[in-house]
């Protein structure tokens, strides 16, 4: 019996998720919070996850401060709901410690954007360039890294370095493009992207604005140039919602995944959220499919089970541990 449900175990985590059947009486965000306690996890969520994952995280934020709460976690099993990158990232900064994902499945369109062997290729034109990466990008892409970034501290990461080095940015262009503008340095950038952030139509943007022209325009800087143009505030994901919280304004229009919106309307209950459009005339706003690949009942069969784990090799691990650890210093 053991024998057949170590193999079953096996099976599932090939697939990337757990399929197993759950009582349809369990209430599952007790039985989640009862399970952290049970087996001294903690959950960290990023703001892009479903609503009701997010109210159950331990710890609720963008990239950056995920990146840093990871690194201060003294429980044994960190379940990162978010996407691939994000808990390889909390593995890398905890390699001896126990890190799931409720979904492997779970990736990047902004990380697939880069493939290792091609950017290795790429990095090699460039032989005496700083490589500077963006956080959304695999561990093999961070080994090959001199120093990694957020969108919270990508101007500070970029400042850091001396103004005649020359630097690779990778590997969003449209954010590369930003940091450009932002710092006046003239950088080598990798042509990916996140199509989240693609997907905002500037005309449906500039018509909406028309419709509430009291309303301000943000927008995270993933986003395309003539998008960010026309922005009243363009930051980070924890920025927007900075902003919002602090500016007197009663109405916004949002350009980054919706579910960001949950958080700033408990924050800001008297204030209206907009999700800015995109082209697709089917969604009303954009939202990240592998974000929400992330369930609570794959979060619970995730707990029971410890599976999906996220293995990766010590010196991968080793490799890519010291541009983040180089990121959170500066930081």
């Amino acid at each position: 019996m053991k024998k057949d449900n170590d193999i079953t175990l096996n099976q599932l985590k090939k697939r990337g998720f757990i399929a197993s059947p759950i009582d349809p009486t369990l209430d599952l965000p007790n039985a989640i919070q009862k399970l952290k306690k049970e087996k001294n996890a903690v959950l960290l969520a990023h703001y892009y996850q479903d609503a009701a994952i997010q109210e159950l995280a331990d710890y609720l934020g963008d990239s950056l401060y995920l990146a840093q709460q990871a690194a201060k976690v003294e429980a044994d099993i960190i379940v990162f709901a978010g996407v691939h990158f994000m808990a390889e990232t909390a593995k890398i900064i905890n390699p001896t410690k126990k890190v799931l994902l409720p979904d492997l499945k779970a990736g990047c369109s902004l990380a697939d954007s880069c493939p290792p062997g091609d950017f290795a290729a790429f990095k090699a034109q460039h032989p005496e360039a700083i490589v500077v990466t963006y956080i959304n990008c695999s561990a093999e892409i961070k080994a090959l890294s001199d120093l990694v970034c957020t969108s919270s501290n990508a101007v500070k990461m970029i400042e850091s370095i001396p103004k005649d080095q020359e630097i690779i940015f990778a590997p969003d262009k449209n954010l590369g493009r930003y940091l450009i503008k932002e710092t006046g340095r003239d950088m080598i950038l990798w042509e990916g992207s996140c199509i989240v952030h693609e997907a905002f139509s500037f005309d449906k943007i500039v018509a909406l604005a028309k419709q509430y022209p009291k309303a301000k325009f943000i927008a995270h800087p993933e986003s395309e140039s003539p998008v960010l143009e026309i922005a009243h505030y363009v930051g980070s994901t924890a920025g927007l919602l900075r902003f919002v919280i602090e500016d007197p304004s009663d109405t916004y229009i949002v350009a980054t995944e919706a579910g960001i919106l949950h958080e700033m309307k408990k924050r800001c209950p008297t204030k209206t959220f907009i999700p800015a459009p995109v082209e697709d005339d089917t969604c009303a706003c954009s939202e990240c499919a592998f974000m929400k690949l992330n369930t609570l009942e794959k979060l619970y069969n995730c707990m029971v089970y410890e599976l999906p784990e996220i293995i990766l090799k010590p010196e991968l691990i080793a490799a890519a541990r010291l541009p983040i650890e180089r990121m959170l210093k500066l930081s």
